[in-house]
């Protein structure tokens, strides 16, 4: 049985644990586009959540103004108090247009809306995808419990393996080999705080509204990335946690196409280099390339060794391709949008939860 400890205090699942935990003092964030409408995954992620029963639920949405009557029946169907924040309504842009704000959006985005109202609302707040098909009711106090403890943030990591193969292939393939070629290269404790993480990427954390209101967000994929940077400079090691949140089914992205993994490890690879940039990392951009290959190409091997080891079925060629791929996305950083703090922010999350709901009751009426 597994309980090694990492540079960041890591709980481990030893007996299917459903911890106390001060669920009636959080807000949960699960963000959906409308890819998400009436699916099986997020079907049951609220069904469950209902079960827990939180001191608030915020959906932070993405979806065209015709989709949103409909989300907001079918949200309005669970034994749940469930809080509609339309994130991309026009009178959301336009705010944030007024405050020099609306440049660009995503996941990442719509977080941040939600995040400055969950904080308002809560003393903890837990953010979590919405596409689990493994979703159970013990992850939502498993992830509060560090904050519970003292704690300031905890990160949820699990095992990636369905259809008799190992996924997770943007941390596994891109993620992991960058930050060890970095870590060889400069000794900074900040990349020793990246290579904490058993699943950095993951998107299900947890953090007082505090921090909370201190985290600046990337705009879009790069969301988690950038938690853990300011995270890092606001709670360190000793306040961070990582729990094991067992194995997990989520929907799998294609490597190709506006939303597949390529496109996300150019925009975490951003993300990553924008936060080296805080901590006065300068990486050599003319060998990182190579050098995130040879790392990532030692790593296939183990996986390999790894997915054989337990019968499962391994494309070591196609994970090779992958990373020549996301070899691409090894390049200096662009201009950084990353959303300010709440803390700093020129709105309060009062405006934008006005705005949102004036437009939602618009298109529902």
């Amino acid at each position: 049985m597994e309980y090694v400890q990492e540079r960041i205090a890591t709980l481990h699942d030893l007996t299917n644990p459903r911890p106390d935990a001060p669920t009636d003092r959080t807000a949960v964030v699960v963000p959906m586009t409308e890819r998400e409408y009436a699916g099986l995954a997020a079907e049951q992620v609220l069904s469950t959540l209902a079960a827990v029963d939180p001191a608030a639920v915020i959906v932070p949405l993405r979806a065209p103004a015709e989709r949103v009557p409909d989300f907001h029946e079918w949200l309005g169907s669970f034994d749940l108090d469930v809080d509609l924040l339309w994130c991309s309504a026009d009178a959301v842009s336009d705010l944030l247009h007024e405050h020099g704000l609306e440049n660009g959006f995503g996941k990442g985005r719509d977080v941040w809306l939600a995040l400055g109202l969950a904080a308002e609302r809560a003393d903890y707040v837990v953010v979590h995808d919405a596409d689990a098909k493994t979703y159970s009711e013990s992850h939502v106090p498993r992830l509060l419990s560090p904050l519970d403890q003292g704690f300031d943030f905890s990160k949820g990591y699990y095992a990636r393996v369905e259809n008799n193969r190992l996924y997770g292939r943007l941390f596994r393939l891109f993620y992991t080999p960058l930050v060890r070629a970095l870590d060889d290269a400069h000794d900074h404790p900040f990349l020793d705080y990246l290579e904490s993480f058993r699943y950095a990427l993951a998107g299900e954390f947890a953090m007082t509204a505090d921090l909370a209101r201190q985290v600046r967000a990337q705009r879009a994929f790069g969301l988690e990335v950038g938690v853990l940077a300011d995270t890092y400079e606001h709670a360190g090691f000793e306040g961070t946690a990582q729990v094991d949140l067992g194995r997990h089914e989520h929907d799998h992205r294609s490597v190709s196409g506006p939303t597949g993994l390529s496109d996300m490890s150019t925009q975490v690879g951003q993300a990553l280099f924008n936060a080296l940039a805080d901590h006065g990392i300068d990486p050599d951009f003319e060998t990182l390339p190579a050098r995130y290959e040879q790392a990532a190409t030692a790593l296939v091997r183990q996986y390999a060794a790894d997915a054989r080891f337990n019968g499962l079925d391994f494309d070591a060629a196609g994970e090779r391709e992958q990373v020549a791929t996301y070899a691409d996305a090894v390049v200096e950083p662009a201009v950084d949008t990353r959303l300010p703090a709440w803390a700093d922010a020129p709105l309060t999350p009062g405006d934008v939860a006005a705005a949102a709901a004036e437009a939602t009751a618009r298109v529902v009426e």
